[in-house]
């Protein structure tokens, strides 16, 4: 009788800290699994059914740059005691351009040759919808649309910094005339699947602490690190299977398979536990999710599809 086992981790927000040691613990069960699904991933658009061939790793730091022991008036400090949102302005400009946003070097990874060719394949199937599906205010312009391939490189693969918080900064309302003792922000940096998160941490830290104007007192808290991933050749039964589904449950269309520019860093993680199986991400993750926002979505016909989908992979690979 086909043997199903079923596994359910709901940390993947929080970096999956205790996933390998639970499919330690059910190993005696679980065995060598024939394929690993992870649903965690996204589709990119809701005509389809769409695998993932790539996730980028993630390395996110907290950096707390400190000048003057305490606040002092500006009128009497300013030009004398540093200020430290401009010293947080420099130590930036030497991860990213500020101009392009373009990444340090030291954190690229050469694509290989088939990542290359799926640009070409998605910029060509998407055109503008690539960057129009995310409404921007009247007159802002995306990233990049002068050049879709790059930009689906952009986003999928190449380096790219966010600042996701800062602290020391008062609200508007009740900001006063004063030079502040401290400014920090959470640095961000996606990075390519194939980098070292660790490596780059490293880079991250040294960009961050050498040399730093008016030798202000910088230091660093958390140091998350996540790896990214590469989708295995498929199986060509598990492959079968697959399509059959993608085509049973959307329409006729063909399954599709594209580079997602978040990161499942746990992903890696199997792979290292499994190095011989296959693992396949799918998810909901799409047009207008807006995942970790505060009007976050599903798409429910896209997901009921889905569903579908997994049940009949599921069913068809185990016979």
């Amino acid at each position: 009788m086909p043997r199903v086992v079923l596994v359910l981790e709901t940390e993947e927000e929080s970096g999956s800290p205790n996933l390998v040691n639970l499919l330690k613990q059910a190993s005696g069960f679980m065995k060598t699994p024939d394929v690993l699904f992870c649903m965690d991933s996204g589709a990119f658009n809701y005509d389809q059914l769409w695998m993932t061939s790539s996730l980028r790793g993630i390395c996110i730091i907290d950096a707390e740059v400190e000048c003057g022991i305490d606040g002092y008036h500006s009128g009497e400090v300013g030009g004398i005691v540093p200020e430290t949102f401009r010293i947080v302005r420099k130590l930036l400009d030497r991860l990213d351009d500020s101009e392009t946003g373009t990444v340090i070097s030291e954190l690229q990874m050469d694509p290989p040759q088939y990542k290359i060719d799926e640009a070409k394949f998605m910029a060509n199937l998407a055109g503008p919808s690539m960057y129009e599906k995310y409404a921007v205010h009247p007159g802002v312009k995306h990233c990049s649309t002068d050049d879709l391939v790059h930009l689906y490189q952009k986003n999928t693969w190449e380096a790219n910094m966010s600042i996701t918080g800062a602290d020391g900064l008062p609200p508007i309302t009740i900001a006063g005339n004063v030079v502040r003792p401290k400014t920090s922000v959470r640095i961000s940096m996606r990075l390519p699947p194939t980098m070292d998160p660790h490596k780059a941490e490293k880079i991250l830290r040294e960009k961050l602490t050498t040399d730093v104007p008016y030798n202000a007192k910088v230091t660093l808290h958390g140091g998350h690190s996540g790896s990214g991933w590469c989708m295995k050749t498929l199986a060509p039964e598990l492959l079968s299977a697959i399509e059959e589904a993608g085509a049973t449950f959307y329409d006729g269309k063909k399954t599709g398979s594209y580079g997602m520019g978040g990161s499942i860093p746990f992903l890696s993680e199997l792979e290292k536990m499994y190095p011989n199986v296959s693992i396949v991400a799918f998810g909901v993750l799409g047009p207008n999710a807006n995942a970790h926002g505060p009007n976050e979505m599903i798409h429910l016909p896209y997901t009921k599809k889905l569903t579908c989908s997994l049940a009949h992979i599921m069913q068809s690979t185990a016979n």
